[in-house]
């Protein structure tokens, strides 16, 4: 049985945050965490990244338990380790350290190879005004593809 592609975005992140570079990590899971993700059942809704002892974090990330998972089963928002090399840490590492700058997980998703990846990127947070340009600029392509359609 072959399942469907596993894509999970975190569409508040290109609305919330100017998206600046991104990375692509592995991430450190248990056997019950992957396979609830090759399910699908995992929210990117509210996590950031975060160094600790020169390693990146991600916190708040929510898989959810297997279903089948008996006394093995996993906490659903423990914090996940990212596996990226020395140069680019140091170089988000740098990039934190400037005011306004943040890590953000943008997409989760399940390579040809059955491991779990991440895609995270240094942002910037927007202001309202940035927002509301967002949102008009949005409104605006729909328009035109009604149009285009027509």
């Amino acid at each position: 049985m072959k399942l469907a592609p596993v894509n999970i975005k975190n569409k508040r992140a290109t609305f919330d945050y100017e998206l600046i570079d991104t990375y692509t990590a592995g991430i450190v899971l248990t056997g019950t965490e992957i396979k609830s993700i090759r399910l699908g059942k995992a929210s990117l809704v509210d996590t950031f990244c975060y160094f600790a002892k020169g390693e990146l974090w991600v916190k708040n990330m929510h898989i959810a338990e297997y279903f089948y998972g008996s006394y093995n089963n996993h906490t659903a928002r423990r914090d996940r380790k990212l596996l990226l090399e020395k140069k680019e840490l140091k170089k988000l590492e740098r990039g934190t350290k400037e005011t306004g700058f943040t890590i953000v997980p943008v997409r989760m998703f399940v390579n040809e190879k059955g491991l779990a990846k991440v895609v995270i990127a240094l942002a910037k947070g927007k202001k309202q005004y940035d927002k509301r340009e967002s949102l008009k600029e949005k409104d605006d392509r729909r328009d035109m593809d009604r149009m285009f359609k027509r």
